[in-house]
């Protein structure tokens, strides 16, 4: 999902870069109320990018992976959990080349932003008996939704052939049909964090965002 340089034109590339600036902005400023949980963000994000190590090529000049958005905003809440994801994705891009320089405002909107805040919103809303299935479908949708978006981002821009008819469903179609293995991924790691370290919950999918 790793959106690399040239792949997005100027207007396109700018305008996520924006969007992903300002929401930056904002989570940080929340910072001062969340810093009681900034001690979870480094290793969640160390182990959030070993998982995205593992890669799988899809049609079009594009991969899947693990993304763990979903698990970051959960575990963290909708700003801090976007921490670990610009992490990752910098560390990704600037020493790995995973992802491009020009595409990094789309790669953060992507999968620091839209599958955080899914994955948060599905877990919130889940009944308190009904968490573990909060936690499948927030893995689940925030990767089909990030897909979604990479594919109209692609789509949109002038600099390939292909159009949104072409790079939508690729990019929507597989993500939501892997999104099943995230979803049961992130149901798994929260499940075994509900028995071993409930506290852990608490501070992010757990409580209301103020």
């Amino acid at each position: 999902m790793h959106i690399p340089d040239g792949f997005l034109d100027p207007v396109t590339a700018g305008a996520t870069y924006l969007v992903s600036v300002a929401y930056a902005a904002y989570a940080f400023r929340r910072l001062r109320a969340e810093r009681g949980r900034l001690e979870l963000v480094t290793p969640l994000a160390a182990g959030i990018f070993a998982a995205q190590m593992l890669n799988w090529p899809l049609p079009g000049g594009t991969s899947l992976h693990f993304v763990g958005g979903a698990l970051s905003g959960i575990l963290l809440g909708p700003w801090l959990g976007f921490l670990p994801m610009l992490l990752v994705l910098l560390v990704q891009c600037l020493l790995f080349h995973d992802g491009g320089i020009t595409a990094l405002g789309a790669n953060l909107l992507n999968m620091a932003i839209i599958d955080v805040l899914a994955g948060y919103a599905a877990y919130k809303l889940a009944p308190p008996r009904r968490k573990i299935l909060g936690a499948f479908l927030g893995g689940w949708l925030g990767l089909a939704l990030a897909g979604l978006a990479c594919g109209v981002e692609i789509g949109v821009s002038s600099q390939l052939p292909y159009g949104l008819a072409v790079t939508v469903p690729v990019m929507a179609g597989w993500h939501a049909a892997l999104g099943v293995v995230e979803g049961a991924i992130t149901a798994a790691v929260v499940s075994y964090i509900s028995r071993r370290a409930p506290h852990l919950l608490e501070g992010g999918g757990g409580r209301e965002a103020a």
